[in-house]
């Protein structure tokens, strides 16, 4: 039974399906992960009782589960950038091309487009530099410490100092990517298109949803499962090389 102290972020590690449980209580489970279920109920005036029900409830139904947190650090790294990195690069050349085309057709009887439009080229720049410093510092450094770890090697002093320090970076830029995100949400009514939108403009509606859930999703491996594995991993190092 899950209890109402523990952190959201850890019961949708533990069992990915709670996510969209969370998602339909307006509870934020990437970002927001490491507040308590009672803390994050009571901010949002909700009854914890019915949330934890759904949650047990769950844990009877889904029984092929994919247990992310239990994936080593190097694996499920390669596996952010193979699948979330990969989908993010793509996905902006085809919302970019939707959305010049939307606010070219559409702009003039419905200006939220371009503020969309606005918000996702702000969007798409930060997590293009985001991920790129992902993928050249934090990502390398964290599968060298998994090889140490597994081999005993000793590893060399990163240039920024404790694998918290960029972790810290990393979570804050991911705020603000959930920021944005929760702007376009809002101007598109929830990614509700307009009775006269045509093909083009509902597929697009379309495709930024599929954006936010997926950001949904990458931030939650990197926050609530591979930061703090790579904050476990660098504790283990320190203790092992300290008594040498």
């Amino acid at each position: 039974m899950i209890q109402k102290d523990r952190k959201i972020g850890e019961v949708v590690a533990e069992n990915f399906h709670a996510a969209k449980i969370f998602e339909n209580y307006g509870l934020d489970f990437c970002c927001g992960g490491k507040k308590t279920i009672e803390t994050a109920c009571s901010e949002k005036g909700l009854n914890p009782e019915n949330l934890l029900s759904e949650l047990d409830n769950m844990n009877t139904i889904n029984q092929n589960v994919i247990h992310y947190d239990k994936w080593e650090a190097d694996f499920l790294a390669d596996y952010i950038v193979n699948n979330h990195h990969s989908y993010v690069i793509n996905a902006i050349s085809t919302i970019d091309h939707h959305l010049q085309k939307v606010v070219s057709a559409h702009g003039e009887r419905h200006p939220e487009v371009a503020k969309i439009e606005s918000i996702f080229n702000e969007l798409k720049s930060e997590l293009t530099d985001h991920m790129g410093k992902e993928e050249k510092m934090l990502f390398p450094y964290i599968k060298k410490m998994s090889i140490a770890l597994k081999n005993t090697l000793e590893l060399p002093v990163p240039p920024f100092g404790s694998v918290e320090n960029p972790i810290r970076v990393m979570e804050s830029e991911h705020d603000n990517a959930g920021l944005l995100t929760k702007e376009i949400n809002k101007l598109s009514n929830g990614y509700q298109p307009p009775k006269d939108a045509c093909a083009t403009f509902r597929v697009l509606y379309s495709e930024l949803r599929e954006f936010e859930d997926d950001l949904h999703v990458h931030v939650h491996l990197e926050n609530n499962i591979l930061f703090p594995k790579a904050k476990v991993m660098e504790e283990k190092l320190n203790r092992i090389y300290s008594t040498l």
